[in-house]
């Protein structure tokens, strides 16, 4: 599954597509049952099934001073939807212009004029155009002037707090550094990935030489502190990884650099300039400050002690 971007070439349909449109960052368990129902309607009606997004987070244009964090990258998203079963991802340019687009004049100029929709498939609180002014009554109305059928999927709720599964509550969980929460309203472990970058290299002067993976700058991290989970390298080999997300308290009083580092447990090698994916599983303990490289060597000793028994190799 490739993506398209808006204004690239796209092939004739003559049978049209199943869509649904939104932002799905994270991709969550709510937005997989749209996306299944997505798929499975598409293979009904033998034609593809079109996830149509955004090139950036909408509220980063219309509201910049009080954008979300994103909990994924575009390239996550894009490898969800391939995961999924997706056929086609149409990402549309979001500038000021598209953002004055109403909802009637978007679902004309790309769900039927772009994609010759046959169907489309929302969740009940699916809002859409200028102001997000269009709804799921909305949609209805333009789908039956326009020969779409429209396919509503019922609201997902988490099993445990009985509030909808949104990406909000995910970024909160995350925020919080409860990583059970998290995992249970995305389905899956959280997720960080970047490309490993050239650091300091004091992990590897006290023995726990650690890959530095460079989070996106807009990405919602889990809360600072110790984890246990895996990295994933490009080969597609996955290792234990003791990993901490902070600011190096013990070596750094103010204004040091937000790090994602990953101690790979019984691993020697080069992980350099490689685009690792670090998945979160157990919180182990927060940031502390300690009195110099001894005593942070005990306590990583030991993090790594709690990492072997979190995930048992």
């Amino acid at each position: 599954m490739e993506p398209i971007y808006e204004g690239s070439p796209i092939s004739p349909l003559p049978r049209g597509a199943v869509v649904t449109v939104g932002t799905f960052d994270g991709v969550h368990r709510g937005h997989e049952r749209v996306l299944a129902e997505t798929v499975r309607l598409a293979r009904e009606m033998l034609c593809p099934s079109v996830v149509i997004t955004f090139d950036r987070h909408p509220a980063s244009v219309v509201r910049p001073e009080s954008a979300p964090r994103i909990i994924t990258t575009m390239k996550q998203k894009f490898d969800r939807f391939a995961a999924l079963g997706v056929d086609v991802v149409y990402a549309v340019r979001f500038d000021e212009a598209r953002s004055l687009t109403s909802a009637s004049d978007f679902f004309h100029e790309i769900v039927v004029g772009v994609w010759r929709a046959g169907a489309m498939v929302s969740g009940p609180d699916f809002r859409f155009g200028h102001r997000q002014s269009g709804d799921v009554t909305l949609l209805e109305e333009l789908g039956a002037r326009n020969n779409v059928k429209v396919q509503e999927v019922e609201l997902l709720r988490d099993d445990v707090t009985g509030e909808p599964v949104s990406s909000q509550s995910i970024r909160d969980a995350l925020a919080a550094g409860d990583i059970v929460a998290a995992t249970r309203l995305l389905g899956r472990e959280p997720e960080i990935e970047g490309v490993v970058e050239h650091g300091d290299q004091r992990g590897r002067t006290i023995g726990f030489p650690t890959a530095n993976v460079a989070a996106a700058g807009d990405i919602q991290l889990p809360a600072d502190g110790v984890y246990a989970g895996w990295y994933e390298r490009p080969d597609g080999s996955t290792h234990r990884a003791a990993i901490s997300i902070g600011r190096r308290p013990t070596f750094y009083t103010d204004n040091g650099l937000l790090l994602v580092e990953a101690h790979l447990l019984d691993f020697d090698g080069d992980l350099y300039d490689e685009i690792g994916r670090v998945r979160i599983q157990e919180w182990i303990r927060g940031q502390l400050r300690f009195n110099g490289p001894d005593e942070l060597a005990a306590q990583l000793k030991a993090d790594v002690a709690t990492t072997r028994t979190v995930l048992p190799g």
